[in-house]
């Protein structure tokens, strides 16, 4: 039950186009590379207020994507559309298609969405369960109940999440336990527990220090290959190191897409230059 994808989901051979100058800044495409998933004309209003104006992007597969900006710029707004965070909170309007399924349909089944499209917050959110507890949940809820494949899911979860060697001798203690290093990676093994495609992060380590923070970065930096990841980051030092690609967004818009070696040497527009120099955000 847990591998079966949504109904109409199945592999989308699609490829990237580059970007045109008059696509800016609304029709923003990524690199080339296969795509992961991809908004159109994505627009967020939270009652009479426009949070995020029409936006088109596309994510390439199996890479880390960093959305950078100033606070109230809308990236963590349109993060959380990816995966459906915004019900309930706000009027979202647009595509957000992943294979070949709009997961922003009415129809589309939400807990299913989040089964592909993980999610991980700013701080730490462990249950306050044991560390087993926190990783199998949603497994045994999902209907897993062999004990064999609940234990090899946990350890295979930890595992991609750097943290098995220091937690599998203590797997009963309870995750309020540990350090909050420790429980930011708890949190992304518990995403990685239900196998989704996508892994979205909205400031992982803003509330961790210097050497926690690298712990998450190398951890994401090993998941690279298996996971498509979007990354909201403030730290544009850490977007630097960490990801293929970066999006810039600016008073509800995306002012520039590029490659992130790119982005920070030669960028295309100039509030995104301003902005990487420090003179405002």
């Amino acid at each position: 039950m847990m591998d079966q994808p949504m109904t109409t989901l199945g592999p989308a051979p699609v490829r990237f186009e580059p970007a045109s100058a008059d696509d800016l800044p609304t029709s923003i495409m990524a690199p080339d590379g296969a795509v992961a998933m991809s908004t159109h004309k994505l627009q967020v209003w939270y009652g009479d207020q426009e949070a995020l104006s029409p936006t088109t992007l596309s994510f390439p597969e199996h890479q880390i994507t960093a959305l950078i900006g100033a606070s109230g710029s809308g990236k963590s707004t349109f993060l959380r559309c990816l995966n459906r965070m915004n019900d309930g909170i706000a009027t979202v309007h647009g595509e957000i298609m992943y294979r070949d399924t709009d997961v922003n349909a009415a129809s589309a089944n939400v807990y299913r969405v989040r089964t592909h499209i993980g999610m991980v917050f700013q701080r730490p959110n462990p249950f306050a369960r044991s560390i087993r507890d926190n990783v199998t949940l949603a497994l045994r809820e999902h209907g897993m109940r062999d004990r064999q494949l609940l234990a090899e899911r946990l350890e295979q979860s930890l595992r991609g999440a750097a943290l098995w060697d220091e937690v599998k001798d203590v797997l009963d203690r309870s995750a309020l336990e540990l350090s909050g290093g420790q429980q930011q990676r708890l949190c992304i093994a518990r995403a990685l527990a239900l196998r989704p495609d996508v892994l979205l992060l909205d400031e992982p380590a803003s509330a961790l220090d210097p050497i926690a923070t690298l712990q998450i970065e190398s951890t994401l930096q090993e998941l690279r290959d298996q996971y498509t990841i979007i990354i909201v980051t403030h730290n544009m030092e850490q977007a630097r190191r960490l990801s293929d690609n970066t999006a810039f967004f600016h008073q509800g818009h995306v002012r520039e897409y590029a490659r992130t070696a790119d982005l920070f040497t030669t960028p295309r527009v100039g509030v995104t230059s301003d902005y990487i120099e420090g003179k405002f955000g």
